[in-house]
């Protein structure tokens, strides 16, 4: 098969759509928009299902919320936005803001979040007057396919080109590497080795970083609550989400009563190192990558493969580590519902260990902190190297933005210079549209002296 030229074909018939498109105005592009939210929210069971099935990971309730929360979520946060023609005046600068389309955008998708991920990305795509391709991961492909077909029915119905959203049937590592060097701009949502692929391409490009939130709570917050909702992140979906809190740092005055809490929530804590041990082999064999059989399965999953036994019920894993950062591998990112456990004497302390655990994996990404300090909030944002600090909240559903955040809402999160990405926020809509700027001439300007200029401030 000669790749480029199975490439070239797509990109041709997405290009012609493109042209189309361009076109459209605000009203008809955000009838587009629309309705590929809505299609995912309405099919959320069917499609939940399929993913499951397919991939082999997950939970089918978890992926069903999550067809319908996402949709709405994201259909709220766009529909009243311009990106279309004039979309803003500066009158004090003298500029005007005009958006256009960026042509066609290189869609890869992962099998960890199969459904939502081009549903977001399409959606962002399409209020840009864009054309979209997508590569599924190939343990996926026939449930985006799927996903696929229910958007060109919607589309169609509203008039649309036909190509203005495509998906390559039978994936492969050399048909996505030809996608992202033949269009105009790519989204890589997947491995570390996908988003580097996607930089090298030589297309403009917005990557993901590796997950690894660390989940730090503070002296003054109710434990059982922070529990709850620590745990509720953490086993959503089995734990695939990338915004999943992956530790919990208490006070060390506090911790035994951490413990309990979270026990009473589901937890099953670990502290002996021998039972720990097999764990930590079973998740990241001889201290390496995170071992594929783990991925979003069940605690009675990985618990079947230590060849120990959990009680009934149990909702989550939680161990004892032998330190921060290197000293353990289980510091780092584990997709699927597992945490690690660790105590601090000052909050400072607390921000440090997370600092360690997030050099070694997660650098950039997120921080999720239950804290009703102020100061502390602040210095969290000021000393860590993440790009989202999440406060008192269920980080999985609300890193990711939320009707109860302004953070931009995504499934596509930067992680800025630290994860080796080019922006360091949610990606969204803007970032598939380019901006003309109209500079006029500014009036009633006083031109300051060099004097004024170079004065110390």
């Amino acid at each position: 098969m000669d790749e480029s030229k199975v490439i070239q074909e797509y990109v041709l018939r997405a290009r012609e759509a493109a042209r189309v498109l361009a076109a459209f105005d605000q009203v008809q592009v955000d009838r587009l928009v629309r309705a590929i939210g809505k299609v995912v929210y309405d099919n959320a069971a069917e499609l939940a299902r399929l993913a499951v099935d397919e991939t082999g990971m997950g939970v089918y309730e978890d992926k069903v919320a999550k067809n319908k929360g996402k949709p709405r979520i994201i259909w709220s946060s766009l529909k009243n936005k311009k990106s279309v023609d004039i979309i803003g005046e500066d009158s004090s600068e003298g500029l005007i803001y005009i958006a256009k389309p960026m042509g066609v955008v290189g869609l890869v998708t992962p099998c960890t979040n199969p459904i939502v991920t081009p549903m977001c990305n399409c959606m962002f795509a399409l209020k840009g007057r864009n054309a979209a391709i997508i590569a599924p991961h190939p343990k996926a492909r026939l449930c985006g396919a799927r996903t696929v077909e229910l958007f060109k029915g919607e589309l169609a119905r509203l008039g649309a080109p036909a190509d203005t959203i495509q998906i390559i049937t039978e994936p492969s590592l050399e048909l996505t590497a030809a996608l992202m060097k033949a269009v105009n701009v790519v989204i890589a949502t997947g491995g570390s080795g996908m988003v580097k692929a996607a930089y090298s391409s030589g297309r403009p490009s917005y990557g993901v970083g590796q997950g690894n939130v660390q989940a730090i709570i503070d002296r003054d917050v109710d434990l059982s609550e922070a529990a709850e909702k620590i745990i509720a992140g953490r086993v959503f979906d089995n734990g695939i989400i990338c915004t999943g809190e992956q530790s919990v740092i208490a006070p060390v005055e506090l911790y035994d009563r951490t413990i309990e809490a979270f026990r009473a929530h589901g937890a099953f804590y670990v502290e002996d190192e021998a039972t720990v041990a097999r764990f930590r082999e079973v998740i990241f064999p001889g201290g390496g990558a995170i071992s594929r059989e783990v991925v979003g399965q069940s605690v009675q999953t990985l618990a079947g493969l230590a060849g120990v036994e959990v009680p009934a019920g149990t909702r989550l894993l939680l161990f004892k580590t032998r330190g921060a950062g290197r000293a353990d591998p289980l510091t780092k990112e584990k997709m699927c519902p597992a945490r690690v456990a660790f105590s601090y004497r000052d909050f400072s302390e607390a921000v440090d260990i997370a600092r360690q655990n997030l050099l070694v994996e997660g650098s950039g990404h997120t921080v999720s902190l239950h804290s009703h300090d102020d100061a502390h909030i602040r210095y969290a944002g000021e000393q860590l190297p993440v790009s989202r600090v999440v406060v008192n909240q269920v980080c999985s559903t609300s890193g990711g933005g939320s009707f109860f955040n302004g953070l931009a809402p995504t499934t596509t999160l930067g992680c800025g210079s630290w994860g080796n990405n080019s922006i360091s926020e949610n990606l969204d809509y803007k970032h598939l549209i380019n901006i003309s700027r109209i500079a006029l001439v500014k009036q009633d300007v006083t031109v300051p002296t060099d004097e004024e200029i170079w004065a110390e401030t």
